[in-house]
């Protein structure tokens, strides 16, 4: 049993904001793809404010903007895993690597389909 599990309370949310702050500045470090869609975000959520629509629709732009992070990071957390069982060629890995860069394409899609409905009307 892991020695976290018995932890609660507020100390178990500050070890816990730890190892995601520990999340994000590993995928910073490592993930030119993470850094540069932190860039684009860093762009297109202030424009989000800028333009002239409703509280919806922008609350909709910036959530798509940060499910776009959320999914690298995670697409990120399967190829780490993935380099951690073995770094040999396997299909299955292949696969699982496949399906999380599939996720990201996915989801940048939906970021560019959503803001170009919401800009286009």
């Amino acid at each position: 049993m892991s020695p976290f599990k018995g932890q609660t309370g507020l100390k178990r949310i500050v070890n816990a904001a730890g190892y995601s702050f520990d999340g994000l500045r590993t995928a910073f470090k490592g993930e030119a793809a993470f850094r540069q869609l932190v860039l684009l975000n860093v762009l297109l959520i202030p424009i989000a404010f800028w333009l002239p629509v409703s509280r919806g629709e922008r609350a909709i732009l910036i959530a798509v903007c940060l499910l776009g992070l959320i999914v690298e990071l995670l697409n990120s957390a399967v190829e780490a895993a993935i380099d951690r069982i073995s770094l040999d060629r396997h299909p299955l890995s292949k696969n699982a690597k496949d399906m999380g860069s599939a996720a990201q394409l996915v989801a940048m899609t939906m970021v560019a389909l959503v803001w170009g409905v919401i800009l286009l009307g």
